[in-house]
């Protein structure tokens, strides 16, 4: 007990550990619906697209949220437009649209040679950083996500297994990639300052790989990705105590580790099944 205790009695360790728990569990809940419809790479896009927004709006003396979500809005409308004719394949128009506002944010702080801003917390994460004002942002979203997605279960469901089929049953396809673009954005942006830019896509795909690894079932899956990103965010913050490592770097390695180790127990529940047939 004094293992689990001991770094509660820090006031950073307790923010830092909500956040992680709140962001993995919220990153487990929709990254399900980024792997089921092949939209893994978007969540990284997304990622380098806010830090343009960040960067933009710090500079007109904005709240960093405030610019990384307007960017990153920006970049999930921009996106679907281009994609909607399917002339463009969704990964080339993720390349092209969020790589150049990335590079807008890098060029503005090249200019403005007096810029003091560190956005190292924002590439890498500074989750030992968060404030009261972050936890509050990312509850809110983690919150959001979760009452969204269980209101539109049934439409989210239809649309990313059968979307034509969707439309016949008078879903409109169209409202509900929209507002699941939306709950990504926020999604990706309150996991910035937790795991970082280069590592947030971790955060959606591992926990909902992990999963389909031990179900295939829809309803268990988003149960036990949800599960699984939550407690991977508790583990990696607890093994970062212990051996002094980045707390981001260790959720996002953990995270792999228990992916890898769930891919050694689906062959074994395979071989239990056709052993009970």
């Amino acid at each position: 007990m004094e293992f689990l205790l001991e770094p509660i009695e820090y006031e950073f360790f307790r923010h830092a550990l909500l956040a992680a728990l709140m962001v993995g569990a919220s990153g487990g809940l929709i990254g399900v619906y980024v792997v089921l419809r092949g939209m893994s790479y978007v969540g990284h896009g997304l990622s380098h697209a806010a830090i343009g927004g960040a960067v933009i709006g710090i500079t007109l003396n904005l709240n960093f949220y405030a610019g990384a979500c307007a960017m990153g809005l920006l970049a999930a409308f921009i996106i679907n437009k281009i994609t909607k004719n399917n002339k463009i394949k969704l990964d080339a128009a993720i390349g092209i649209v969020t790589t150049a506002m990335f590079a807008l944010g890098v060029a503005i702080v090249s200019k403005m040679r007096n810029f003091k801003q560190n956005f190292e917390a924002a590439l890498f994460g500074n989750i030992l950083g968060i404030t009261e004002q972050d936890l509050m942002i990312i509850g809110l979203v983690a919150f959001f996500t979760l009452i969204t997605m269980f209101i539109t279960y049934r439409a989210l469901l239809f649309s990313t297994f059968d979307n034509e089929a969707a439309r016949v049953f008078g879903i409109k396809t169209d409202s509900v990639q929209w507002l699941f673009s939306l709950l990504l954005t926020f999604s990706v942006i309150a996991s910035l300052n937790v795991i970082g830019v280069t590592m947030v896509a971790a955060t959606l795909i591992a926990p909902a790989m992990t999963a389909r690894m031990l179900t295939d079932r829809f309803s268990s899956m988003i149960i036990y990705s949800t599960i699984i990103g939550a407690v991977t965010g508790v583990m990696g913050m607890y093994l970062s105590y212990i051996f002094n490592v980045a707390s981001g770097t260790t959720i996002v390695l953990f995270s792999v580790l228990v992916f890898g180790l769930s891919m050694l127990v689906k062959p074994l529940r395979n071989v239990y099944r056709s052993r009970q047939c």
